[in-house]
């Protein structure tokens, strides 16, 4: 099974954690299924950006982005070139390493 490597997140996951999940698994799935709180507005529907990740190792692995999420991810805070929504990106059977961005735009959260 692969391992997802989450990078300290001061809120979320403050120590880091490694955790596994079967491959086919979305990264999200595998963060909420193991107690760590990724928001996930849409109910994990590629509706918003609330689950965006970045893939710090293991990118190549998730495989390609469709065209809903990357125009999703135009709207993410943070945005990198290594940017998935992690509601989106399915494990293969390789290892990755992901950072939780430290905002996220909500605006349902935001009252707005």
């Amino acid at each position: 099974m692969p391992v997802i490597r989450i990078l300290p997140h001061a809120e979320l996951c403050p120590q880091g954690d490694e955790i596994e999940a079967p491959a086919g698994t979305s990264i999200c799935e595998a963060l909420v299924e193991n107690g760590i709180a990724i928001e996930h507005a849409c109910e994990m529907s590629a509706a918003c950006t609330t689950c965006h990740v970045v893939v710090k190792q293991g990118f190549n692995s998730l495989g390609e982005l469709d065209e809903i999420e990357e125009d999703l991810l135009d709207k993410a805070w943070g945005l990198t070139p290594t940017s998935r929504l992690s509601c989106q990106a399915m494990l293969s059977n390789e290892d990755v390493t992901i950072e939780i961005p430290k905002y996220t735009i909500n605006h349902a959260r935001e009252n707005h």
